[in-house]
């Protein structure tokens, strides 16, 4: 199967598409994101990397400038290294992570990428043979290292970084303060906060949550594009926010670090039969 069939893409407008893994049939299903800059254009997230993105994007038309000049500068940013967000930075030539979770993904450590995968997943093999039993994320060596209040500059546009821990130690949000978008990856969708894999942490999740309804309450984001599911507004965002807080007390906690361990004991049998 070609790169070309593999991915499906929808314009936003503003130089922003939305692309998808057309046969990845998966709650884990992640959302990538392509923004267009005058001088750089960035891809936020990556998928699995069944097929490679790269191909996609200029098969599709996606990379060449209005100008009809040469390809900018592409650089691939994962909001954090769980496999379904960063299989595919494999394909890449220049890649930005989140300093907590570059040695991860630079050794490819698949338990802190929370790889697990079933045949069921993909609707169409990528290639004859193939079997989600025999993936892994392959190490990739980040070309930047992100930090809390860093911006990546697009020419046109600016996103800075925004350190959201709790969902995983190096989970990131970009935001584009002068448009109000905000690309939340896994910090924040429109469903349940997933706070129980390896290196979640409810209490960063709660003061991430904290942030997340200050950008809200000083009129900084209008619209959110999310690692999952669909795109939601400032109102929404604020509900996420302040319900897990509300809800973040002990009894969650304490069923969150059971969740935790039977989580780590399934992903530590899982990769060691993948290693083996």
């Amino acid at each position: 199967m070609s790169a070309l069939e593999w991915f499906a893409h929808k314009p936003l407008g503003g130089g922003i598409f939305w692309i998808q893994e057309r046969f990845y049939e998966s709650g884990n299903r992640a959302n990538i994101w392509l923004v267009r800059g005058s001088q750089r254009d960035v891809v936020i997230d990556a998928g699995l990397g069944l097929r490679s993105l790269p191909d996609y994007l200029r098969a599709a038309g996606l990379l060449a400038p209005p100008e009809g000049a040469g390809p900018r500068p592409l650089l691939a940013v994962a909001t954090h290294v769980h496999f379904d967000h960063s299989g595919g930075l494999q394909h890449f030539e220049e890649v930005a992570v989140h300093s907590a979770e570059a040695p991860a993904l630079l050794r490819g450590d698949n338990y802190e990428a929370v790889t697990w995968l079933s045949d069921g997943e993909v609707a169409r093999p990528p290639r004859p043979g193939w079997r989600a039993r025999h993936f892994r994320v392959p190490p990739v060596r980040p070309s930047r290292l992100l930090h809390d209040g860093d911006v990546i500059s697009l020419g046109d546009r600016q996103l800075t970084v925004m350190h959201m821990p709790g969902h995983s130690r190096g989970s990131i949000c970009l935001h584009d303060k002068d448009r109000k978008i905000l690309f939340s990856g896994d910090v924040v969708y429109d469903g349940s906060m997933i706070d129980w894999l390896p290196y979640s942490r409810v209490s960063d999740y709660v003061a991430s949550c904290q942030r997340l309804m200050e950008l809200v309450d000083r009129g900084l984001v209008e619209k959110v594009l999310p690692g999952h599911f669909n795109i939601f507004g400032a109102e929404r965002l604020y509900w996420l926010a302040s319900n897990y807080i509300s809800q973040a007390g002990i009894c969650h906690k304490m069923s969150t670090c059971a969740m935790r361990s039977i989580a780590s004991i399934a992903l530590h049998i899982t990769n060691s039969r993948v290693s083996s």
